[in-house]
């Protein structure tokens, strides 16, 4: 189970959804498209908002912190919350939002 959580100053993503049988590590379509949402939000954080953020990205575990969020930045995260429940609601039991 993947489990997401944001507040005022982070988000964080940790595990990995379940597998389907034969599956080896790095196919689920669940992980390839949460990964893909986060990856692609701390470059857009950075690059198209301007934020200064910390990050750390291990497989199965990230983080983004930052102090301050401008509208650009709060559009960005908003849109990828967006994207995390719809991912949510099309696969069951495969993410958490805690």
């Amino acid at each position: 189970m993947i489990k997401v959580h944001l507040d005022l100053h982070h988000i964080t993503v940790q595990g990995h959804a379940p597998r389907a049988n034969g599956e080896a590590p790095g196919q689920n379509i669940v992980c390839a498209a949460v990964s893909a949402l986060t990856l692609t939000l701390i470059e857009g954080l950075e690059a198209i908002a301007g934020m200064t953020i910390k990050a750390l990205d291990d497989p199965g575990d990230v983080r983004i912190e930052w102090e301050e969020v401008n509208a650009i930045g709060k559009a960005l995260i908003d849109t990828w919350y967006i994207g995390i429940i719809r991912i949510r609601d099309s696969y069951d039991n495969t993410i958490l939002i805690i």
